[in-house]
């Protein structure tokens, strides 16, 4: 688990999970699953993308990474996965 993001409107946190399978050989790559947890503050709800929507979103913050962005640009970027939650934060 990594923070990537955090701001006044969001976190976002990426989870790695190993995959290890005890058959695959060393010439094979090794396999991950995780994706990322977009937490919204304002709306208090939360939500994990993972699979082609994690590497879209994460294609689209490298793009960002690239230029000058600011933290509105990431903002607004975020916001639209953001928009896609319906998981109230629940505190444990």
């Amino acid at each position: 688990m990594h923070l990537l993001y955090q701001s006044d409107s969001y976190i976002v946190v990426r989870f790695d999970v190993p995959v290890t399978d005890t058959a695959q050989d060393d010439t094979m790559p090794h396999l991950s699953r995780g994706g990322y947890e977009i937490v919204d503050k304002f709306a208090r709800k939360e939500i994990f993308i993972e699979g082609a929507l994690a590497q879209q979103f994460q294609e689209g913050v490298e793009a960002l990474s690239e230029g000058d962005s600011s933290e509105e640009d990431y903002d607004d970027f975020i916001e639209r996965y953001a928009n896609l939650s319906q998981t109230p934060v629940q505190m444990h």
